[in-house]
């Protein structure tokens, strides 16, 4: 009997993945975030594409540690840089979780590198996301001052792949 409840368990939670996929696209929005004891879900939507991450929580959640020790954790350690300041406000973020391939074939020449000139729309790299090639375009005019992924890396949605100015 604990199968079939997992099963149904399984099957409830594909029936709101798919309802709450119709409500995000009949409305528009651009992001959805649910999480639950049973399931984390994510769904956001970029110029090229809709992602969708759904992800089953197989372990209970920890308990929330004590304001004290959540304040502790949170404080940076003196004399450290934040991460969001050392982030270029002219980077270019992945609009996907996927691989990163910084050329159009194995043994190919690199889209770009540092230091080249590059037009709004030329295409940076690509992202592989569920078997699917996703270039990433420049979004302005500009030279490459940065590439902070290596070829085949794999990239999170909104991490910082290039900066261009």
């Amino acid at each position: 009997m604990a199968g079939s409840s997992k099963n149904n368990e399984f099957k409830a939670q594909t029936e709101l993945v798919k309802e709450l996929t119709t409500l995000f696209t009949e409305n528009e929005l651009t992001e959805l975030e649910l999480e639950t004891e049973t399931l984390s879900l994510r769904l956001a939507k970029t110029a090229e594409q809709t992602v969708v991450a759904a992800q089953p929580v197989l372990a209970p959640q920890p308990a929330a540690a004590p304001p004290q020790a959540a304040a502790a954790a949170e404080a940076p350690a003196a004399g450290a840089v934040s991460e969001a300041a050392a982030i270029p406000a002219d980077a270019v973020k992945s609009p996907m979780v996927g691989t990163a391939y910084l050329a159009p074939e194995p043994g190919a020449a690199d889209f770009v590198s540092v230091g080249d000139k590059v037009s709004k729309g030329q295409t940076l790299c690509i992202i592989e996301a569920m078997k699917v090639m996703n270039p990433i375009a420049s979004p302005c005019d500009g030279t490459v001052r940065e590439i902070l992924v290596e070829n085949a890396q794999p990239v999170e949605f909104d991490q910082p792949i290039f900066v261009v100015s």
